[in-house]
């Protein structure tokens, strides 16, 4: 059996019988006037947390969720985009499908502006997604890319890539790890299902990204995930495992390189109002200006002393440079 039938297994086990400890940790669930989650919604909620921001989802967008577990986030969604069809939802196993159609009934009948068809659920997979080209402003996934194997990845972001428009976004929450994985981890298929032992560093799932044509990328947290311990799994030593949360834009790719945002900032701190490099970015005395790796490169290269640049925070709220 391969490790996509498993995950399939996996997931068709928790849609027909709800795990509610089957994700470690998740976001809480967003707090909005008159949106109410059903509470087997919230059981089923299998993801450790979406890094979408309501300021993504303006002027009803067209919206993509792959994997679609209890629904919650594609109810989320549609919160934003009161349209027939307006969120797209992709699944792999039937059972899942048919449970969110079943919740979906019940969350009808507690929000008076929700209507079923709102939502648009369809079987498919990350690989194959059945959706147009240049077509979905804004597409998420939610601890589900950890799964596959580098080929799958490759295949799962150039999906997405090529199912948006310009300038449209992909937003993501998905576990990343510093230290290698031994064999016998990297080849646990429960343990891949579960969004454990594909975990990557992060300079590579940013790369992942990159290499697929995404110009610009925001890290916005980065957060405590999950520790696996000799006791409990296959590992001579503990593993430290964070949940990272980013958004990838289809901005055309600068001849320079893809602007990635890390968290850091500069400050001028010199004699005049202003400094401006020449090359589009102008930092007001004493205003903290959000700057991308790049550019922190580039102005520091200038070798002035005074601009200040704080370190990487990977946790980035807009605002940049670029």
């Amino acid at each position: 059996m391969s490790y996509l039938e498993t995950t399939k297994n996996v997931y068709k086990e928790a849609a027909l019988t709800p795990d509610v400890g089957l994700c470690c940790t998740t976001n809480p669930i967003w707090e909005l006037p008159g949106l109410k989650i059903p509470k087997i919604m919230q059981e089923m909620n299998y993801g450790c947390g979406s890094t979408v921001h309501a300021r993504d989802l303006t002027n009803n967008p067209k919206i993509l969720y792959v994997g679609v577990g209890g629904g919650m986030e594609l109810l989320q969604f549609a919160y934003f985009s009161r349209q027939k069809n307006g969120v797209i939802g992709i699944d792999v196993v039937d059972e899942m499908l048919e449970a969110s159609r079943k919740n979906f009934v019940e969350a009808e009948a507690q929000n008076p502006w929700f209507q079923r068809e709102f939502v648009d659920l369809r079987k498919g997979d990350a690989l194959h997604l059945p959706v147009e080209d240049n077509s979905i402003d804004v597409a998420a996934q939610n601890c589900l890319f950890n799964i596959f194997k580098a080929e799958e990845l490759k295949k799962a972001i150039a999906e997405m890539y090529r199912v948006l428009k310009p300038h449209g976004r992909l937003v993501m929450s998905d576990p990343t790890c510093e230290q290698a994985m031994n064999e016998t981890l990297r080849n646990d298929e429960r343990l891949r299902a579960l969004c454990l032992s594909g975990s990557l560093p992060i300079a590579e799932y940013v790369k992942m990204l990159t290499d697929a044509g995404f110009g610009t990328i925001e890290i916005r947290a980065r957060k405590p995930y999950r520790i696996l311990d000799p006791k409990n799994y296959p590992t001579e030593e503990l593993i430290y495992i964070e949940s990272i949360e980013v958004a990838a834009i289809k901005d055309p790719m600068p001849a320079d390189g893809p602007c990635v945002f890390t968290g850091k900032a500069a400050i001028y701190f010199g004699d005049e109002d202003y400094f401006d490099d020449g090359a589009g970015h102008t930092l007001l005395k004493n205003q903290p200006l959000a700057i991308c790796d790049k550019t922190a490169a580039a102005l520091k290269a200038l070798e002035r002393d005074d601009i200040f640049f704080s370190e990487s925070t990977y946790h980035y709220d807009g605002g940049g440079c670029c």
